[in-house]
């Protein structure tokens, strides 16, 4: 298990902050109580902090047909829509939300290469509102594989306000590159072909880069 890149500015200034804190607290206070208190606090907080970061390592399915998971996380939609900002097409939407318990890394869900890429400033309603895909801050990242589009959404939530995206427009991307990572949760959105055979449901407990979210019919 590794601590992800975009956390060791993070994870550094908060040692600095927590150690002065506790630091403070055993200088203007005598009782061993309090003291021990704000040291639990103290060290339970950075572990918290930590546990954000970590980058677990994960082998990629490589399985042209298969769509895998781009985060950690549980199925929260499964449903038929528009979408409007690139595909112009009817679609089948798969979110997985993260909470701030789960591994933050995005993968990328299949092989291909980046067709389209845009970041949308926004604002932060909770990642559960049905407007906050439209409405929240997010990235939008269209993966062309042979022919057949996915789109990948990378949306900002209440607590998570920091979206970090890999993606350039043109670049070729194998299943399981790392798309970007969501500092402290939020929510992923893939967009499928009506005629990709959904495998999850809603509720579902997943793993980024391991559970199959659709199977697309490549092959037939």
């Amino acid at each position: 298990m590794r601590i992800h890149k975009e956390g060791y500015r993070i994870i550094f200034n908060s040692f600095l902050s927590i150690t002065v804190i506790v630091a403070l607290f055993f200088i203007f206070t005598n009782s061993l109580t309090v003291r021990s208190i704000a040291g639990t606090i103290g060290v339970l907080v950075f572990i918290l902090i930590v546990r954000f970061f970590r980058e677990p390592h994960r082998e990629p399915l490589n399985e042209d047909d298969s769509v895998s998971s781009p985060a950690d996380g549980t199925i929260v939609e499964v449903k038929p829509v528009y979408e409007g900002e690139f595909l112009k097409a009817e679609c089948i939407q798969v979110s997985v939300f993260m909470s701030v318990f789960n591994v933050h890394v995005n993968w990328f869900p299949v092989k291909g290469f980046v067709e389209y890429y845009k970041y949308h400033p926004g604002k932060y309603l909770v990642a559960m509102h049905p407007k906050s895909s439209e409405k929240n801050e997010r990235t939008t990242v269209v993966i062309n594989n042979q022919g057949t589009r996915i789109l990948i959404r990378q949306i900002a939530g209440l607590i998570a306000r920091r979206i970090v995206c890999y993606a350039k427009e043109g670049s070729p991307v194998s299943q399981g590159d790392q798309v970007g990572f969501i500092k402290f949760g939020s929510r992923v959105d893939i967009f499928l072909p009506l005629d990709a055979r959904v495998q999850v449901t809603k509720g579902q407990k997943v793993k980024g880069n391991r559970t199959i979210i659709a199977k697309l019919p490549l092959s037939l």
